[in-house]
């Protein structure tokens, strides 16, 4: 292999680069281990590192395949599957206020890359999914409760009754105190019409 191609190989490995895959295999001298391009595993010393064309070769060579981005396997995809994880984890803990750091840190890979790699799966960035899940429960909230709009700000996870407020009018175009009273003014129209249509 040429070192200009290495060079290549090697960016597209510290950069988790998923369009690398099924093109070469790099494999780690240090833990005997190949992977994919792809592989969110933690970023290799270019002098501990070492490529190959296929796995079958890297196999050859003594290296084992990874049981994180499953190198062995013909067709994987483990940037779908860190998506998901991401997904189902926003998804438990949106309401919490919680960092989802801890997870990031756990999957080996920089905030940037799971953000991109979130993105090119759902279309939207973390940040923009669980405001989206937030502001969901939010208007469930004012308009089958009677809970106060701090209460609801903290319920669905919200810092402050402002940053909740504000979110929630760039998506609406309404202000909290307004959506409720427009519900409120829908569901007494709707009540009247019931009421006339029973006489």
């Amino acid at each position: 292999m040429k070192q200009l191609m290495e060079d290549e190989m090697y960016e597209a490995t510290i950069n988790n680069d998923a369009h690398y895959d099924g093109l070469f295999f790099y494999a780690v001298k240090s833990t005997g281990i190949f992977c994919r391009p792809s592989c969110p595993s933690r970023k290799p010393k270019r002098d501990h590192v070492e490529f190959f064309t296929t796995a079958k070769v890297a196999m050859d060579a003594d290296y084992r395949p990874c049981k994180r981005c499953r190198s062995d396997l013909l067709t994987y995809h483990p940037m779908a599957e860190i998506a998901s994880e991401m997904k189902d984890h926003i998804e438990a803990l949106y309401q919490k206020q919680a960092n989802w750091n801890d997870r990031i840190i756990e999957l080996g890979i920089s905030e940037r890359r799971v953000t991109d790699i979130f993105k090119e799966t759902y279309g939207v960035t973390p940040k923009a999914y669980m405001d989206e899940l937030r502001l969901k429960e939010a208007e469930r909230l004012l308009e089958e409760t009677d809970e106060k709009v701090i209460d609801i700000a903290a319920s669905v996870g919200f810092g402050s009754v402002a940053t909740f407020n504000r979110v929630f009018k760039s998506a609406t175009g309404d202000s909290l105190t307004m959506y409720r009273k427009k519900k409120e003014h829908k569901q007494c129209h709707s009540v009247k019409a019931d009421l006339i249509s029973s006489c």
